[in-house]
């Protein structure tokens, strides 16, 4: 049986706060001794590189995916446990929910958002039923909360989706909330 596996999307810059990066380093230890998988983008910068060594120094088990188009602007981690390379975008995305159990969303840009709303909708459309967590380090993701808000507010969404995500604002109480939800 394969291990717990936790999704974590997260920017492939560092961003401009320096919490990000400690926060990114902090969860991917504990993903590690928590005897969790990391499954995550395969980049070897910013963020994602970040959280990837992290679980490596540590011990943990990691699996990353990457499209071939970014495995240089990325710089695929090929050192990983498990390292694959898909051909598109999407597929890159299929892969990594379809071996998780969980999803955390840290700071990122576009490409994170774009995962978040992909695994929000397949959650809303009963596609899975696994936990999503928005890692919300120094109110990064108030302004996309604000904006779930408004959405359910002017009648494009049921209430219920505000339901599918948690919130945590640091590593530590993301694990919890991952321990919890999982079990």
């Amino acid at each position: 049986m394969p291990p717990t596996s936790i999704c974590v999307y997260c920017g492939s810059r560092s961003g401009n706060d320096p919490d990000y990066t400690t926060q990114a380093d902090l969860l991917g230890q504990a993903i590690a001794k928590a005897g969790w998988r990391l499954v995550y983008g395969a980049g070897d910068v910013g963020l994602m590189g970040t959280v990837a060594r992290a679980a490596q120094k540590a011990q943990g088990d990691t699996f990353g995916v990457i499209p071939q188009h970014l495995v240089d602007w990325e710089v695929g981690k090929t050192d990983l446990t498990t390292y694959v390379v898909t051909e598109t975008m999407h597929e890159r995305k299929k892969v990594m929910l379809m071996n998780a159990d969980a999803v955390v969303v840290m700071p990122g840009g576009a490409g994170s958002m774009d995962e978040f709303f992909e695994v929000l909708t397949w959650r809303q459309l009963g596609l899975h039923k696994k936990p999503i967590i928005l890692m919300d380090v120094n109110g990064y993701w108030g302004p996309l909360t604000a904006l779930l808000q408004h959405i359910v507010d002017q009648g494009f969404a049921d209430a219920s989706v505000l339901d599918f995500i948690q919130t945590a604002d640091n590593a530590a109480n993301t694990v919890s909330l991952l321990q919890e939800s999982l079990g």
